[in-house]
């Protein structure tokens, strides 16, 4: 039988303390909170009673329940208090040399059978619990933030906590309502060691002024359904906290270099552009705690400022049959573009007719498009099985197979056939546009459009200058993401641009942790969707992208960038090589035979 907890301690009532009270009271656990201070304590007193009132406001808790929640909160200044409580959770800043004093008090005063527990993010729990005479009765119990909100706690057990405080304590999550995974003492566990890595990625991405904080965010949130980009979420949890936990993992989890904090981070710190707490972070917010940002120098200028020099597109060509390809051609046709669809040959274009003829088909049943719209997309349409008809188009989207050969002869005919001043677009997701640029005598007119797919879902469209595109094109790219309705993001010619530059990285960190045997393939997924809000957890997300893409998109980012880190993992290699390629073979990380 799992030990029934009557009583709980909490010391540090910021706001990870106060919500983890508020977790423990709603679920009718008499708490002891405890500061170091009077004032601590009523900062503390104001945060819970801040998010309950909140929560009666919105009518997600009873007056009633609330009024009952605080009664059983009691509390006081100092350890001594915790002396009759069967569980203690410190929730102080990330500092060892603090949290193991603390420990050795609350060894002290706690009764001989309590377990004590720390909700540190990324620091030792082992170094922390060698602080008592009970190491074996020391755990780590990392709820996310807010605490009363999101589902997941990650148990960390050391090499010494006894088995029987690991089950009372998953027995505790599951009371609470939470879903627990129980993992051994790593640096950074599993959802902070993912996440901080690309964190810190994009953080270094801003640094070098590869693209704005605005465009690498609404990347991330529009190509890959993150709740929130990468800098907004530095700002969210705190510059300060960012940096502690990034050198953390970086002294204990083998000096990887994707975790040495950016020096921007600690030139950040130092400065106290902490994020929203102190009113300033990478964006600058109405006051100090609020999430509403407001304009400052970085601020993007007006759309009409920077769609000047744009040229009119009024017929654009695509050339291709793939997935990509006929998603694009809807895409334009929507918009009331004129379009000519290129392929190879009259059999590939009455298969992509049939292909964008049903997708506009299923646009009319589920009510998102008329039948008029429908036939006027399908009217502006011509069907081609030579480039020659490119000769009078205003812009050339290019969505053939990836292959660098491939796409610079074809790049080199289009030199030949477009009129001067055609925008000729690649929608290549890794290769390097400007190897496809040069294949031309127009390489200023050449730029990349990466769509996402499926192209007339995916808001999301990168738009790639080379170090010889001219601002017309790039003005001109904008502008037709614009009309098109997407949201287009400036990037430079690097390997992956922003999203799979910062997305696959994060995958292949999940593969080597599930190589390592630190956790299962559910358990990381659930700390990803549960701890962080992700629309899937990395291996769903990877057998439905496929292992092979994923392969060969890593591999294309080790090449170029030479980070060891970057390295694919071993595990991915394998499962390539066995044709374990994710649901499109049947199996990949999981058996999708069966379903």
């Amino acid at each position: 039988m799992a030990r029934d907890f009557t009583s709980v301690g909490v010391v540090g009532l910021g706001t990870m303390g106060a919500g983890i009270v508020e977790v423990f009271a709603r679920n009718g656990v008499d708490v002891v909170a405890v500061e170091v201070s009077e004032d601590a304590l009523e900062r503390g007193r104001a945060i819970l009673t801040g998010s309950t009132d909140r929560a009666v406001a919105k009518g997600k808790l009873a007056e009633a329940d609330r009024d009952a929640l605080l009664s059983r909160v009691r509390f006081a200044v100092g350890l001594d208090a915790l002396h009759a409580v069967d569980l203690v959770i410190e929730a102080v800043p990330e500092h060892l040399d603090l949290k193991q004093r603390i420990f050795a008090e609350l060894d002290r005063v706690c009764k001989p059978e309590a377990i004590l527990a720390t909700n540190t993010s990324s620091l030792s729990v082992t170094e922390i619990s060698v602080a008592t005479s009970r190491p074996n009765q020391v755990i780590g119990i990392h709820f996310f933030n807010p605490a009363p909100v999101m589902k997941l706690v990650e148990v960390v057990r050391t090499v010494v906590t006894s088995a029987d405080v690991v089950a009372d304590v998953e027995a505790l999550c599951k009371r609470l309502g939470k879903v627990d995974v129980t993992i051994s003492d790593r640096a950074g566990f599993i959802a902070n060691a993912l996440l901080f890595g690309y964190l810190n990625h994009a953080v270094g991405m801003f640094e070098t002024h590869y693209a704005t904080r605005e465009d690498i965010d609404a990347a991330m949130k529009l190509g890959c359904g993150l709740p929130m980009g990468p800098l907004a979420l530095m700002d969210l949890i705190g510059l300060d906290t960012a940096y502690e936990i990034l050198d953390t993992m970086y002294r204990r989890g083998g000096r990887d270099r994707r975790h040495a904090p950016v020096p921007l981070i600690k030139q950040m710190v130092t400065a106290g552009l902490l994020g929203r707490k102190s009113g300033r972070g990478f964006y600058t917010y109405e006051r100090p705690g609020s999430p509403v940002v407001v304009p400052d120098e970085q601020t993007p200028v007006a759309a009409e400022a920077a769609l000047a020099g744009a040229a009119a597109i009024a017929k654009v060509g695509i050339v291709g049959s793939g997935t990509m390809a006929t998603g694009i051609i809807e895409v334009f046709a929507k918009a009331g573009y004129e379009v000519v669809s290129v392929t190879r040959g009259a059999e590939k274009s009455a298969k992509v007719f049939e292909v964008v003829k049903t997708s506009l088909n299923k646009g009319v049943v589920r009510g998102k498009l008329s039948e008029a719209d429908r036939d006027a997309a399908l009217g502006r349409i011509n069907w081609s099985a030579t480039l020659e008809h490119l000769a009078d188009v205003d812009l050339v989207v290019e969505a053939v197979v990836e292959e660098l050969s491939v796409k610079k002869a074809l790049f080199a005919s289009l030199d030949e056939i477009c009129k001067p001043g055609v925008v000729l677009a690649t929608t290549t997701s890794s290769l390097p546009v400007i190897d496809v640029a040069m294949a031309t005598q127009r390489p200023a007119d050449v730029i990349g459009l990466h769509f996402f797919n499926p192209a007339p879902l995916m808001p999301l469209v990168e738009v790639v200058e080379t170090i010889r595109t001219s601002a017309e094109t790039t003005a001109t790219a904008r502008a037709v993401c614009t009309a098109l309705g997407k949201t287009g993001v400036v990037c430079g010619d690097r390997s992956g641009f922003i999203v799979n530059a910062l997305l696959f990285p994060y995958l292949n960190d999940a593969v080597k942790m599930l190589e390592a045997s630190y956790s299962t393939a559910d358990d990381i997924d659930h700390a990803m969707k549960l701890g962080c809000g992700y629309p899937m957890g990395p291996f769903e997300l990877l057998d439905v992208v496929g292992l092979d893409v994923s392969l060969a998109i890593q591999r294309e980012l080790y090449l170029e960038l030479r980070e060891p880190g970057f390295a694919p993992a071993p595990l991915l290699e394998h499962l390539v090589t066995a044709g374990y390629l994710g649901r499109k073979s049947g199996r990949g990380f999981r058996d999708h035979t069966r379903r």
